[in-house]
């Protein structure tokens, strides 16, 4: 099929079948990843044992930082790029593909070499104690080292899905699940590499599929290549990317600060082991928000396209149905957490204060799950259509507005069951605030659909 032509149809096939299309590469991708991470964290566990679990825990912000750089250009350029092909402006969408790849490189280089320089301050400061800093050190000196692959590798997969290629997405992400699943066992125990092997091995099998995405985008009769002339970074294009991947780049980055509040409110009431069961928590948890996130992927270029086209009445269904999907795999997550909370614990731990501790932050961390999907698509619709303050707004609310203070407030009262509960409640408020976002916005939406129907009826 022609490359217009596949983008085309994102103006004009079944919104359900489109967002299948889309979204199950994506979903396949995003549960594949989930499940390496997930598997790579069993390695650890089982491989090495319960301290390496809470020294990868301690991690947690400062992956979350480089990931709120990496989303910034990733999906920032993705959602820039969508609405030129709906528009049908491809030239200006070569530009924009040409100028994330420029930045995906300085970005990753940059960030990379910066917490090099001040790594075991860093990991101090997330939470690291003298018993947990061995683990957490030797775990990311290899993945700073390697974090213009990771970066650019994540930044091309959100290209190929907006150039309409959902399939080799998910291929190129299935590579690194295939290869990883591979490498870290044999990193890990035969030749005795610890959790420093578990970390070469996830950046070995990036950099496979990133050198296949390259080869991919060399390609001339693609939609999207490699050619002269748009590498260079332009202010527009570069401001564009900036201000729609703010939204993500401001979730990752408070999911940054809320992840530091969380292991220090861990540690102080329940120490070390504490800080590895909130590690596995978020593991198990982490599946179903991958698959959400999938979810939305596949959103994102038909959303981006039909707004760009103007046709309102698309972008609502495939806002309904996102929804609706959403919340029906986060629901699956607290059916799993509520009932098989020990199977979850056992498979990363045999130590079975971890596996206690695991089971009660596990019910607690996913009690409001069945509604957490629902907020997830909300903010990432706002986003997907170029509302980057509105997204900022839901994205910031979960974690800055509700759940730090919640951090602060409960844990004194509560203890150790404090900083669990302040997770779930602050899902539920957001929640409630995406809702009547949402419902506030959706009058606007049936205004400009009706508006959009009676023009195209006067033609």
């Amino acid at each position: 099929m022609d490359n217009k032509q596949a983008t085309l149809e994102l103006g004009t096939k079944p919104i359900g079948k489109l967002l299948a299309r889309y979204a199950l590469p994506a979903i396949i991708a995003m549960t594949a990843s989930s499940l390496y991470n997930m598997i790579d964290s069993i390695f650890i566990g089982q491989g090495v044992g319960p301290l390496a679990i809470s020294g990868l825990a301690i991690t947690f912000p400062l992956m979350n930082l480089s990931a709120a750089f990496g989303a910034a250009v990733g999906i920032g350029s993705s959602t820039c790029i969508s609405v030129k092909l709906g528009q049908k402006d491809y030239a200006m969408a070569e530009h924009i593909f040409g100028n994330s790849f420029t930045l995906n490189l300085v970005v990753g280089i940059a960030f990379g070499l910066i917490a090099l320089l001040f790594l075991d301050p860093i990991l101090y400061f997330f939470g690291a104690s003298e018993h947990t800093i061995p683990y957490a050190r030797d775990y990311m000196l290899v993945i700073l080292a390697g974090n213009v692959i990771s970066q650019t590798f994540l930044g091309m997969n959100a290209v190929l899905r907006a150039a309409s290629k959902p399939k080799q997405a998910m291929a190129a992400t299935i590579l690194t699940v295939i290869l990883n699943i591979v490498l870290a066992p044999i990193f890990i125990w035969v030749f005795n590499m610890g959790i420093f092997g578990a970390a070469l091995a996830t950046i070995i099998s990036q950099g496979v599929a990133l050198a296949w995405q390259i080869k991919l985008f060399s390609n001339q009769d693609e939609i999207l290549h490699f050619q002269r002339g748009i590498y260079k970074l332009k202010r527009d294009i570069v401001k564009n990317i900036a201000g729609i991947g703010m939204s993500p780049f401001a979730m990752n980055v408070c999911a940054c600060v809320v992840v530091i509040f969380i292991n220090a409110g861990l540690s102080h009431y329940g120490g070390d082991l504490a800080v590895g069961a909130y590690g596995i928590a978020s593991k198990v948890s982490f599946i179903f928000v991958m698959v959400t996130i999938g979810l939305n992927q596949g959103m994102l270029p038909i959303a981006g396209y039909n707004y760009g086209a103007q046709r309102y009445d698309r972008l609502m269904k495939v806002l309904k149905y996102a929804m609706i999907t959403a919340t029906v795999i986060t629901s699956t997550g607290f059916i799993i957490a509520e009932f098989f909370p020990y199977q979850c614990a056992r498979l990363f731990t045999t130590d079975k204060t971890l596996i206690d501790m695991s089971i009660e932050g596990i019910r607690i961390h996913m009690l409001a799950f069945p509604i957490v999907g629902m907020q997830m698509v909300i903010t990432n619709f706002f986003q997907c259509i170029g509302k980057a303050k509105i997204s900022i707004f839901l994205s910031l609310s979960r974690q800055m507005l509700f759940l730090l203070p919640l951090l602060v407030i409960l844990p004194p009262i509560m203890r150790l069951d404090g900083v669990w509960t302040a997770m779930p409640v602050s899902d539920t408020i957001a929640a409630i605030v995406a809702l009547v976002m949402m419902a506030r916005y959706m009058k606007k939406f049936k205004r400009q659909m009706n508006v959009s129907i009676q023009q195209t009826s006067d033609k």
